[in-house]
């Protein structure tokens, strides 16, 4: 290996005869014996033949697989840490006289990891979310609406739903539909109030809603028919709908935790603000995660071979443009270094993952995909067989990605633990802020 920098380097093979010899000669005779050719009988067709017909095809077919395996082996035996994999000098390689040559050099490029430190005793902080009563109540206010009953009054209020329908004199447009009177425009909200069946209420179609994906519900038109609507529309009231909220009875209780596991509105009250601590926890630890990424990537200094890399991304993916990575680049790199701390962190701390801790794992996703419902015997046991069936699935990739997945969030865990972590209560607006969610 010559060193180019301390990221990148060629590995250069030297190939004599006698390296490719024996093999060579040992692929032809067996050749020979499984060759099927006119005029010779299965099994005795003349080696000296085979070589003239398929030699060349066959001695490259073995140097080939002598490169991978030599390759392979220098890189273990000597420890080298690289990215992605070796690329070849094809230029230098189309060179080769294989009618000619006997004796054969070839190169690798190959891009290595520098040595880097890291440092896990960083200051962070971790903003927990307060769960404020008017967020928890407008849920459940919300809730009630959900579980509420469907009644059918004879004058329309603000938060009814009007059936009925839409047309247009002017033209031969006519569709049933239902309108929210909540999504129609504020000009135009107070026509809706207090109409009763046979009403007809008329708008110009292009002011009727705030958004313009309701209208095209309501027409069941595309966004290129709704631009060639115009002028004045009206609307003949078929029907009004208004809900009814649930009242916080056993009902409502049962409906939303399971009969008798809630028995008053203060404990409902209660049960359901857990709920809310619960998905606030994991969003505060979800952005810690993201946090403490962010702080090793900026505080970690590693050397990327940038030019190998590049080259790299491009042989793998031949569908890639020079100008499309070019663009993506800096997430390609951004990726990659997090990809090289975390698995340093991971050897140092000698982080494993058995497979017990996988099916536990998918097990889990399963689970919280049942609403985290507890299981009896039977069930578990089919949740283990799903799990397993799981993993194996895809060629292995379903179990390379749970076992990266784990192998991080373990990680993760090592630097929440060594991290000085200062905890700080914030409101939920906050939270978005820091979170920076759009």
């Amino acid at each position: 290996m010559e060193k180019n920098s301390s990221t990148e380097a060629l590995i250069k093979i030297n190939l004599k005869e006698s390296d490719y010899q024996p093999k060579f000669k040992e692929k032809l005779k067996s050749y020979s014996k499984k060759a099927q050719i006119k005029g010779f009988r299965p099994g005795k067709v003349p080696v000296s033949l085979i070589e003239k017909m398929y030699g060349k095809s066959i001695k490259v077919e073995e140097i080939n697989n002598i490169l991978v395996e030599s390759l392979k082996d220098y890189i273990q035996k000597n420890d080298i840490k690289i990215i992605g994999d070796p690329l070849p000098n094809n230029e230098k390689a189309e060179e080769i006289d294989w009618d000619k040559q006997t004796e054969f050099d070839f190169e690798y490029s190959v891009g290595l990891i520098d040595n880097f430190e890291y440092k896990l005793d960083f200051k962070i902080n971790k903003y927990e979310i307060k769960v404020e009563d008017k967020v928890v109540n407008d849920a459940i206010d919300e809730l009630k609406v959900r579980y509420g009953k469907m009644t059918n009054p004879e004058v329309s209020e603000a938060g009814d739903s009007i059936f009925g329908t839409l047309s247009q004199e002017s033209s031969d447009f006519s569709k049933d539909g239902l309108v929210e009177i909540e999504k129609v425009a504020k000009k135009l909200q107070k026509d809706f109030l207090g109409v009763k069946k046979d009403d007809i209420i008329k708008f110009d179609i292009k002011k009727l809603f705030k958004e313009d994906a309701d209208l095209e519900v309501l027409t069941g038109l595309k966004p290129e028919e709704i631009k060639e609507l115009e002028g004045e529309f009206q609307f003949t009231v078929k029907n009004i709908n208004r809900v009814l909220p649930a009242e916080m009875d056993q009902e409502f209780f049962d409906k939303i935790f399971g009969e008798g596991k809630v028995k008053t509105k203060e404990e409902f009250i209660t049960e359901y603000t857990k709920i809310f601590e619960e998905n606030y926890e994991k969003e505060s630890a979800y952005l810690l995660s993201h946090q403490i990424q962010e702080k090793l990537l900026k505080d970690t200094k590693v050397e990327i071979p940038e030019a190998f890399y590049k080259k790299w991304i491009l042989s793998t993916n031949k569908e890639m443009k020079e100008e499309d990575l070019a663009k993506d680049f800096e997430h390609y790199v951004r990726d990659l270094k997090w990809t090289l701390i975390k698995n340093k962190i991971g050897e140092d701390r000698e982080v494993k993952v058995e497979n017990a801790d996988l099916v536990d794992y998918t097990k889990s996703m399963f689970k919280a995909q049942f609403g985290g419902m507890a299981m009896n015997e039977e069930m578990e046991a089919n949740m283990d067989v799903m799990a397993n069936n799981y993993l194996q699935q895809n060629n292995g990739e379903n179990y390379m990605n749970i076992y990266n997945q784990l192998r991080t969030e373990k990680i993760l865990e090592i630097l929440k633990q060594k991290a000085q972590v200062a905890v700080k209560k914030v409101t939920r607006e906050e939270f978005d802020k820091k979170a920076d969610i759009k």
